[in-house]
């Protein structure tokens, strides 16, 4: 059922970038060919918080899109993060409870790396919806840093938001959204990890999100 899931699922995304050469042919106009965006708690990480805590997140994120025309966008997604407890916790879980009483962190950290493409599309005005599709390469790490491990997770995520130009001419841009996760094929977590993952979802429902960007 997963293996059917997926080639669904890149079929799907594949599809839309099969698409791109006959849209950009029609040359619609568009004010502005190219975006680059990032969630806003990525400089928030970067300014505020500690680097190296142990629940830091070390979350590092990136967005390139192409503009083919007023209602199709595609591009490349990089991100990097550490995580310090599993994913799959949801908020009807008890999520901040566990953060705040360190119940079901990993005896270490996974660091969680990849290179994905994502296709957006404007629905009505500002509205829009995006899919995301980011192979990730695991590295996993005791509490001295030490690497104890390797695996691959196939994560993607699903958006629904609204586009907010701003500025004297419409350089930037703000792009609140609520997002949805779906991960699969990280099955060979050291023991110590599995057990955790085994116990939670491989999906995650509802997260707010705020994206910061810049067209040109």
């Amino acid at each position: 059922m997963k293996n059917l899931f997926t080639i669904l699922l890149f079929s799907c995304t594949l599809s839309a970038f099969a698409q791109t050469d006959s849209l950009v042919d029609n040359k619609a106009e568009v004010d502005y060919k190219w975006r680059v965006s990032l969630p806003y708690f990525v400089p928030e990480g970067l300014i505020v918080d500690s680097w190296d805590d142990r629940t830091s997140t070390q979350h590092l994120e990136l967005h390139i899109k192409r503009n083919l025309d007023n209602k199709n966008i595609i591009g490349l997604k990089f991100a990097s993060w550490r995580l310090f407890q599993p994913m799959g916790i949801t908020w009807w879980d008890g999520l901040l409870d566990k953060l705040e009483k360190e119940s079901e962190f990993y005896p270490g950290h996974v660091r969680e790396t990849g290179i994905g493409i994502t296709y957006q599309r404007m629905l009505w005005k500002g509205l829009f919806a995006t899919v995301e599709v980011l192979p990730q390469f695991q590295t996993y790490m005791d509490l001295d840093g030490k690497k104890i491990g390797n695996d691959f997770k196939l994560y993607t995520s699903y958006h629904l938001g609204y586009h907010i130009k701003f500025g004297k001419k419409k350089h930037f841009f703000i792009e609140p959204q609520i997002n949805c996760m779906y991960w699969m094929f990280d099955n060979n977590a050291p023991d110590g990890f599995k057990e955790l993952d085994d116990k939670w979802r491989n999906y995650f429902l509802l997260e707010p999100q705020i994206y910061l960007g810049w067209n040109f």
